[in-house]
């Protein structure tokens, strides 16, 4: 496509839109500068990228269509595929859905919005191929909330996901379809993405194990970012055992992505089985008191941390006060991060990770047609995003960030004393698809978003017929601890009796 030299009304009402009021010997100077600039430009934009490895590779790929309400009872799907990997591997035999905002060659990713309807990626997400490499089998792109911006998995494009224990419930999101495809038979591991909550609150409210890692571990290339600073990608299983073989797998550094500094993997699964006798677990208070928490869902958790005492686990109460109001930070992140992210077409600036060319055209080009399909959780982040930005000039998204080290410190004062902390993973337990979500949801899961601690949310029990979920943290790059406690747990405690 021939690029266009800017017309003098265009330069004119861009100056003014910065501040910026030109003379005509200005105006003039930068019309003579234009044409050669746009010249070379076009040349860039001519460049062929050299094809990705990981499509080279894998070139068997089937791209089919949304199934039938009949063959997806609880909307958990939006694409079915099958790109098949290496003949053998960790993951031979294994079969993955990846949440619609990974990307995955030949595959369309529409981030659960209809802005995005019609992308196709042509490469493969750095996890993507690592699965690949493994010898999975992608069998599915999963549902989500639009662009991932709520916690129920009520917004996607295409309908919310359901409960797979009552339909007429959430499943909790974003990574809605992460946690209800779980229970498909054809389906054995999920990856989902986790920026206040959503791999934990979905793997909470459905019965199913999902651990944010730490901050850092699995590479986010290729996955659509909501605020750099706060993206996690993560594996979902129905058991801890699967979950930790998908962390080994996923885990590890990647000279793509801009997020990761130091990272430090481990053979998780080595993990499972250990005793936990003498372990100490401190339990934090603040935890079981977010606005609205139910009596069941505490009482349920209070059972769980009972069972590995009587595993050997010495459980304590603490209190870190901090916790309590600690996720009220993600609204002075999420908000600015995601309109800034909207202003440069889902790239992002200054840093040399992964850029998607033709996933910022299709979005810049989509969304003024689309923008008011949008749901409303979208269209808040973006408007009062804006709204901060123009108001206050980043200054309150500043210090948000520049108090991330401080509650960090507070968190690692306790793991100082305790190999992990436990609290529920959400407060409350799903509520009906007809009603509000409430903002408590994230009460306990998204200060680990901002602080980058491992956290990992296993099913502790059901009550009125919906799962609880028991959310461990971890010191950083510690996950292998964290298995260690969930595994036994699992394997001690029949949770949908307990």
């Amino acid at each position: 496509m021939a690029l266009q030299v800017p017309t003098t009304d265009e330069l004119k009402k861009i100056a003014r839109a910065n501040h910026v009021e030109l003379t005509v010997a200005e105006l003039a100077a930068l019309e003579s500068m234009m044409p050669a600039q746009i010249a070379t430009l076009q040349k860039i934009d001519s460049i062929t990228p050299e094809p990705q490895p990981s499509v080279t590779r894998y070139r068997e790929r089937k791209a089919g269509g949304r199934p039938a309400a009949k063959d997806d009872p609880l909307n958990a799907i939006v694409t079915r595929c099958s790109v098949k990997g290496a003949p053998s591997g960790p993951l031979k035999g294994k079969r993955v859905g990846v949440k619609d905002s990974v990307c995955v060659a030949g595959i369309p990713a529409s981030g659960g919005s209809s802005v995005l309807k019609g992308w196709v990626s042509d490469f493969d997400a750095t996890i993507v191929a690592r699965m690949l490499d493994a010898g999975a089998e992608i069998v599915a792109t999963l549902n989500m909330d639009d662009f991932a911006l709520s916690g129920d998995g009520r917004t996607s494009t295409y309908g919310p996901a359901r409960n797979p224990h009552n339909p007429d419930y959430c499943t909790g999101g974003s990574s809605c379809g992460s946690a209800a495809a779980l229970y498909y038979d054809d389906i054995d591991l999920t990856i989902g993405t986790d920026q206040g909550g959503s791999i934990r609150i979905p793997a909470s409210w459905s019965g199913v194990v999902g651990i944010k890692p730490t901050y850092g571990l699995v590479p986010y290339t290729g996955v659509m970012s909501i605020d750099p600073t706060l993206d996690h990608a993560g594996p979902m299983a129905r058991s801890v055992s699967d979950v930790a073989l998908l962390l080994e797998v996923l885990a590890g550094k990647d000279a793509l992505d801009p997020r990761q500094r130091e990272v430090k993997v481990a053979p998780y699964r080595e993990a499972l089985g250990k005793p936990i006798d003498g372990m100490k677990v401190g339990v934090v208070r603040e935890g079981f008191t977010q606005a609205g928490a139910q009596a069941d869902v505490n009482a349920a958790v209070n059972r769980a941390v009972a069972a590995l005492g009587k595993l050997g686990a010495r459980a304590t109460e603490i209190t870190i006060p901090e916790h309590q109001d600690a996720a009220g930070l993600i609204y002075a992140i999420v908000p600015e991060g995601m309109a800034m992210l909207a202003r440069t077409n889902l790239q992002g600036t200054h840093h040399q990770g992964a850029y998607i060319p033709s996933l910022a055209a299709h979005f810049a080009e989509r969304l003024p047609e689309r923008a008011n399909d949008l749901a409303l959780t979208v269209k808040f982040m973006l408007i009062f995003g804006d709204y901060l930005h123009q108001r206050y000039h980043g200054r309150l998204y500043a210090a948000a960030q520049r108090y991330r080290p401080a509650l960090i410190a507070k968190y690692d004062a306790a793991l100082e004393t305790y190999d992990a902390l436990a609290m529920p993973s959400t407060p409350v337990k799903a509520h009906r698809i007809d009603e509000q979500a409430p903002y408590s949801m994230i009460g306990n899961t998204a200060p680990f978003d901002i602080t980058g601690h491992p956290a990992i949310s296993v099913p502790c029990a059901k009550s009125e017929g919906l799962p609880v979920g028991l959310m461990l943290i971890g010191r950083h790059f510690d996950e292998s601890t964290l298995f260690t406690l969930a595994h036994a747990y699992e394997q001690s405690v029949d949770w949908t009796k307990a």
